[in-house]
């Protein structure tokens, strides 16, 4: 990780669950970390919660919408990582145009202002991206791009600017972009609404029912330490001098055995709850249909050319996000201590 010492680094949607886990990560690691978001989507948030603005080499909030906001945070910086998003399905559908924004015009944002200090990039997407998630087979990156939903369409359309802006605005100007497509992550520190962890965590720790709306829905969950890792590797690669070589689309889903039912996960972690579990009713859901029901990926290529695969698998995973939920220690250290044990494993 000696890569991102001192290195000046661009960070939008640091106030987000994966972007507070991933400063967090980065400024261990000695990176100077500019911070670029809306205030936190949540409340509480682990952004608040783990000082993350603390660890910051500087902060700039702002609307990822507004050009002029992300310009001034993008200035001076050599690597952007670029999470900022609408990142709720359910959301997508009560305002979709808030999330075509966010998303996409968000996206074309950042890409307008990178400038001559920066060489790698890389754009967040999501495994949602692709057309046909419930073909039964996992989804390999050269797969055809759609989605029914306002937000898996967005994701699709950011995969499109940003292939775009690679072939034409940064076409011979040394700066390599990438698209990273993951999602479904658990982990400590997520508060979010219409979440599944969250939505079981806040169950857990008010006593009451947690009520699942679709239980068979398949998704290929990994705790949020995998793509970050993930994130953080092709980064480097595309700061390298052959960097160009892996400006495209990657994967970095968890192994074909993790992908299970929401029912599944529910009772693995009310298994590992200390005390009492929390409550489950089944109601239907007024959006089924409008979400996918199966969906996996094929991490075969970043296997094979970035030598990445998770580091913690999904019984691992669900263990380290029930002992961040009901450990002792300040939100802080339980989240470096994961990121530390993280590191230490995959380096075994």
């Amino acid at each position: 990780m000696t890569f991102w010492q001192g290195r000046r680094v661009l960070l939008t949607g640091h106030t987000g669950f994966k972007g507070a886990w991933l400063a967090l990560w980065l400024a261990h690691e000695g990176a100077r970390v500019v911070g670029f978001s809306a205030p936190p989507p949540s409340a509480p948030s682990l952004y608040e919660d783990a000082r993350v603005r603390d660890v910051l080499h500087d902060e700039v909030l702002g609307d990822v919408r507004s050009a002029d906001d992300v310009a001034r945070a993008v200035a001076g910086a050599e690597v952007v990582l670029h999470l900022a998003a609408q990142a709720i399905v359910r959301a997508s559908l009560v305002d979709p145009v808030a999330t075509w924004e966010t998303n996409v015009v968000g996206t074309a944002n950042v890409l307008h202002a990178l400038t001559d200090a920066t060489r790698a990039v890389v754009v967040v997407t999501s495994d949602k991206c692709y057309r046909d998630i419930e073909s039964g087979r996992p989804m390999r990156e050269e797969d055809p791009l759609g989605g029914k939903d306002p937000y898996s369409a967005s994701k699709a359309a950011q995969e499109l600017v940003a292939a775009a802006h690679r072939q034409t605005v940064l076409a011979g100007r040394g700066v390599a972009l990438a698209t990273a497509r993951a999602g479904n992550v658990i982990g400590g520190g997520d508060w979010a609404a219409d979440r599944l962890v969250p939505d079981l965590m806040r169950a857990a720790l008010a006593g009451e029912p947690l009520v699942l709306r679709n239980p068979d829905a398949v998704r290929p969950w990994q705790h949020v330490l995998n793509p970050l890792s993930g994130y953080l590797t092709l980064a480097e690669r595309l700061a390298g001098a052959d960097g160009a070589a892996y400006a495209e689309a990657w994967n970095f889903g968890p192994a074909a055995g993790d992908a299970q039912p929401v029912s599944w996960v529910v009772e693995r972690i009310r298994e590992r709850w200390p005390g009492e579990p929390p409550a489950v009713e089944i109601a239907a859901d007024p959006d089924a249909g409008k979400e996918a029901t199966l969906l996996r990926l094929d991490s075969t290529k970043a296997a094979e050319r970035l030598g990445w695969t998770p580091g913690w698998d999904l019984a691992q995973g669900l263990d380290a996000t029930v002992e961040w939920y009901s450990g002792p220690a300040g939100a802080r250290e339980r989240t470096l201590g994961q990121v530390r044990a993280f590191v230490q494993g995959s380096a075994a």
